[in-house]
C-alpha cells in the first residue's frame, strides 16, 4: 500500500505540470514579431458553457501507417511546426515560441475575407497531446485537442474539438460558411503534418451535434465579437495614423 501511495504522489506533480495554472484574465507577456495583440489582453477563457450556439464535437483523423517514429516524436514535430502547418491566411503566434501549458497563442487570420485577431491559451500539454482553449470574442467557446497514439502498427493523429459558436453572429456564420472553413483548416493542418513526414495521408472527418439548442442567455457575447472589433480596428487605421502624425508635429 505504501508503495502504491508513493507512486501516486510521484505522478501527481508531473500531471500538474501538464495543466495551465488558473488564470482569471489573459495577460500577454510579449508580442511576437509581426503579430497583432488585439482582443486577447484582459480577456477571459471560455468553454462550451459560456457559448451561444449549438454544441458540436468534431473529430479529424489521420492515419500514418509507414512512419517509423513514436507518437511522442510525431507530437514533438507537430508542436514545433504548429504555426507553420496552418493555412497561409491563418497566422498563429505562440507568445513564447513553443506549445507549453499556460502559454498564449495569438491568432491573426481572415474569415471569408474578414480580418480576425483573437487568441487561445494552451490548457494542457504532455508528450502526446495538447489542448487549446478559446478566449472571449473567439468564433467558438470551447477547446480543441491534438493527440497522437498507436493503433496497431500505425500512428493515428487526431484533432478533436468540443465547442459552440460564441455569439449569434458567429452562429449564423457557422451555419452559412464558417463550419466548412473550419473543417478545411484542421484538415489542412493534418495534411501538412503528413507531408512533412513524407506520407500521403487521408483525413477522415466526423461531427456530432451534442446539443442543438441555442443558449440565449449568452447572446450578449456579441459585444466581445473579435471579428467585428478587428474590422473596426482595421477601418480606423487611417484615423490612428493621422492622429499619430498630428501628435508628433505638436511635440
Amino acid at each position: 500500500m505504501t508503495d502504491a501511495l508513493s507512486e501516486s504522489e510521484d505522478k501527481e506533480p508531473q500531471d500538474a505540470l501538464s495543466w495551465a495554472q488558473h488564470i482569471s484574465l489573459l495577460q500577454v507577456a510579449r508580442v511576437p514579431t509581426g503579430a497583432l495583440n488585439l482582443n486577447v489582453e484582459g480577456r477571459q477563457v471560455v468553454g462550451p458553457l459560456q457559448g451561444f450556439g449549438q454544441l458540436w464535437q468534431k473529430t479529424y483523423r489521420l492515419c500514418l501507417p509507414d512512419v517509423t517514429m513514436t507518437p511522442a516524436e510525431v507530437m514533438l514535430i507537430w508542436k514545433t511546426n504548429f504555426a507553420q502547418f496552418q493555412m497561409a491566411k491563418n497566422r498563429f503566434y505562440p507568445v513564447v515560441g513553443s506549445v507549453e501549458p499556460g502559454q498564449i497563442v495569438l491568432i491573426n487570420a481572415t474569415m471569408s475575407g474578414m480580418p480576425l485577431s483573437t487568441g487561445v491559451i494552451v490548457l494542457y500539454a504532455d508528450d502526446e497531446s495538447f489542448t487549446l482553449m478559446t478566449s472571449q470574442g473567439h468564433p467558438e467557446s470551447g477547446w480543441v485537442t491534438f493527440s497522437t497514439s498507436m493503433e496497431g502498427d500505425s500512428i493515428v493523429c487526431l484533432v478533436q474539438s468540443f465547442a459552440r459558436a460564441n455569439d449569434p453572429l458567429y452562429e449564423l456564420a457557422f451555419r452559412l460558411f464558417a463550419s466548412s472553413v473550419q473543417e478545411r483548416t484542421w484538415t489542412h493542418v493534418l495534411k501538412s503534418l503528413a507531408a512533412y513526414l513524407h506520407v500521403d495521408g487521408q483525413v477522415e472527418v466526423s461531427k456530432i451535434c451534442l446539443d442543438p439548442h441555442l443558449q440565449w442567455s449568452e447572446a450578449r457575447n456579441i459585444w466581445q465579437n473579435a471579428a467585428a472589433r478587428t474590422l473596426l480596428y482595421t477601418l480606423s487605421t487611417p484615423v490612428r495614423w493621422l492622429s499619430q502624425r498630428f501628435s508628433g508635429r505638436q511635440k
